[in-house]
């Protein structure tokens, strides 16, 4: 599978933020890739080298629309990738922090 097909975008959020010091980079990837595969691709797109690759998968959640439902959100496969202490972080979240 190609890269850019295995990470869909980054996840940008308070906890996100506040792990790009520590060079934790939280992504949110395609749900039948692995550990490997995303690893791999980070490696690939960003030119670093990862340490571990931490995955989750959220369910999807009815939408409430007062007081009925609506539909549901979609489920997504969550990425947590920790880049090896040497490595360069990625330009794209330092300019965030």
């Amino acid at each position: 599978m190609e890269a850019n097909r295995i990470i869909i975008k980054p996840l940008l959020s308070e906890k996100a933020y506040s792990d790009i010091k520590a060079k934790k980079y939280w992504f949110v990837v395609d749900k039948n890739s692995t550990k490997e595969q995303i690893k791999l691709a980070v490696e690939e797109m960003f030119g670093v080298q990862v340490d571990s690759v931490n995955t989750s998968i959220t369910a999807k959640k009815p939408k409430k629309r007062h007081g009925r439902v609506s539909g549901y959100t979609s489920s997504i496969k969550k990425a947590i990738v920790t880049l090896k202490k040497d490595s360069k972080p990625i330009a794209f979240f330092e300019s965030l922090s």
